[in-house]
């Protein structure tokens, strides 16, 4: 691994390119400068498919002038940009910096769409019929790969008409999702919980209290083992926003509904990953993206 942390390939990159064009070079005047004795039909001698003869004829001078020109504008464009290694070029280019530099270009294009709309709060913002049609749009090309068109979500992904928020659904809360992005854990629980039995129990009081069909008696037993989720998931179940832990009594089930699903995250615990999106959006982009957001399971004439 310490080649990735040394500049050896820098150099060799670096080596590799100068002595390449060096060799076209050499090998340019070895060709120009090597005297072959000719027959007096003016051939090498070397003669393929019967009669298919080699001349003896200089390289033309054009050609000649034109590879030498290539071969300078390659040092030229080696001293201007990133060519040899590590080297970044007298004009300082990058495609980092370019693609940066066109961006904050779009950007500086745009902010005038998004101006009305920063002063105003979020249900404000939501209420706004054309701040909804940009917000769809931005759904649309960064929210729906995973939350669906209809934000609707599926397993693994959340429901976003649901009303059921892991962080909270407040409008500070949802721009902090999508500016920084959430990472949910839940470690494996099986063995704070107890035996096999002890987490199939633990499945039944867990459908209990959302009130969904389980077995009263088994429910009743794992109500005790419920104590090892109590620190996340609140003594009553009803989740922990600061922590991202679900509520339980909700009957939303992000990852699967049922015992069998509920005793493979007790057993195996779940790990969930939302990235954030301030490198792909502007702060008034977000402003706008979370209002929209929050208007699908809010009503924002009513909060207006």
């Amino acid at each position: 691994m310490s080649d990735f942390t040394s500049n050896f390939w820098a150099v060799y990159v670096a080596a590799a390119t100068i002595i390449s064009i060096i060799a076209c070079l050499i090998l340019l005047w070895i060709s120009g400068t090597t005297k072959v004795s000719p027959s007096a039909d003016n051939t090498t001698g070397h003669i393929w498919d019967g009669d298919l003869r080699e001349m003896n004829n200089p390289l033309p001078k054009w050609w000649v002038y034109l590879f030498v020109i290539t071969v300078i504008f390659a040092f030229v464009y080696g001293a201007l940009y990133p060519t040899f290694g590590a080297f970044k070029g007298q004009l300082g280019w990058s495609s980092q910096g370019q693609h940066a530099a066109e961006v904050a270009k779009v950007d500086k294009a745009i902010a005038p769409l998004y101006a009305e709309f920063v002063k105003m709060d979020v249900p404000a913002v939501a209420a706004d019929p054309k701040a909804k049609a940009i917000g769809e749009r931005l759904f649309m090309n960064y929210c729906a790969q995973c939350h669906g068109s209809d934000a609707r979500g599926s397993k693994g992904f959340p429901n976003l008409t649901a009303g059921a928020w892991l962080w909270g659904g407040e409008p500070d809360a949802i721009k902090e999702t999508i500016t920084n992005g959430r990472n949910g854990v839940m470690p494996p629980m099986a063995a704070a919980v107890g035996s096999a039995e002890d987490v199939a129990n633990l499945a039944q009081y867990v459908l209990s209290l959302s009130g969904s069909p389980h077995d009263a008696v088994k429910a009743t037993l794992g109500k005790d083992k419920f104590g090892a989720c109590a620190a996340c998931h609140g003594a009553d179940g009803k989740g922990n926003t600061a922590m991202g832990a679900p509520n339980l009594t909700d009957n939303v089930w992000l990852h699967g509904w049922g015992a069998d699903a509920i005793i493979k995250i007790v057993n195996e615990g779940k790990n969930n990953a939302m990235p954030g999106q301030a490198r792909l959006l502007t702060p008034d982009q977000i402003h706008v993206l979370a209002a929209y957001v929050w208007g699908m399971s809010n009503k924002p004439a009513a909060a207006q």
